[in-house]
């Protein structure tokens, strides 16, 4: 059993940091022009994609080391340098100063997000769906194209969101230590789902389910794929983040992951 502790902290945080990190970097060499890039402070990682981008943003603040002030200044110039907004996402787990530092410089939380884990403690092969059309593979060299695609086809409700998922994913599909997954239904892809590996951990992301592939067990199907590839690998922990009290939680869950603990974004504001 993995107990909620520091420990286990500093390890899901350098993950997700990590998988970050992987994003910003393959940021950098498909759109050099974008200025995307990253850097460590106290062992804090701060990551631009710009200015608007969800990455841009900080991880693993007080969870290594204490910060100070001088710290958080140098830390908030790597953002404004980019006239991007300055977040930081933090776990309960970080030393108790980091607190005191952020409030006196005025940031406010924003945005909580529970973090969950769960061991991988065999390499089982993928559980069955039931459904004889569909499979799960992971994606080819020449596959990034199709895997955003359908990525972004599962958030096509909105136009706005569906050009931004389109982004997001077109990078992703490129990420170093990072594999991605398709679900295809009778040969045509219905569900993406990807995952980044850090030091034993992998962390689960990207799932998303075209409109008419859903409710056809995709996504456990993906689930599944990934955990028996993470275990293979050598992982012992998978990860997963969501939205407190969300779907994606309770499907989580489901699926033996457990909260770990619940993190807080916090936002400078623009005016102090």
């Amino acid at each position: 059993m993995q107990f909620a502790d520091l420990s286990l902290a500093r390890r899901l945080e350098r993950a997700e940091a990590q998988g970050n990190i992987d994003f910003v970097e393959a940021r950098a060499t498909v759109s050099p022009e974008s200025g995307a890039g990253w850097m460590e402070v106290a062992g804090t990682r701060a990551m631009f994609d710009g200015a608007a981008s969800p990455l841009t943003q900080t991880f693993c603040l007080g969870i290594f080391h204490p910060v100070v002030a001088d710290d958080i200044a140098r830390l908030e110039q790597f953002f404004q340098e980019r006239r991007a907004p300055v977040f930081h996402e933090v776990s309960p787990l970080a030393d108790a100063s980091t607190w005191a530092l952020l409030n006196a410089r005025g940031y406010q939380p924003m945005e909580f997000t529970s973090v969950m884990h769960r061991p991988i403690t065999d390499i089982a092969a993928a559980a069955s769906s039931g459904n004889a059309g569909l499979a799960i593979r992971m994606i080819g060299g020449d596959e990034h194209e199709v895997w955003a695609n359908t990525a972004a086809e599962g958030w096509g409700e909105s136009p706005e969101l569906h050009e931004f998922m389109l982004d997001l994913s077109k990078v992703s599909a490129r990420r170093k230590n990072a594999a991605s997954f398709l679900a295809t239904l009778d040969g045509r892809p219905v569900a993406t789902g990807g995952l980044s590996i850090c030091e034993g951990v992998a962390l689960m992301a990207g799932a998303s389910t075209v409109p008419a592939g859903r409710n056809q067990g995709a996504q456990l199907a993906l689930l599944d794929a990934r955990l028996s590839y993470a275990g293979k690998q050598g992982c012992d922990i998978a990860m997963m983040c969501a939205l407190p009290g969300s779907a994606s939680q309770r499907n989580a869950e489901r699926q033996g992951f457990r909260i770990a603990y619940t993190r807080i974004k916090w936002r400078l504001p623009t005016t102090r």
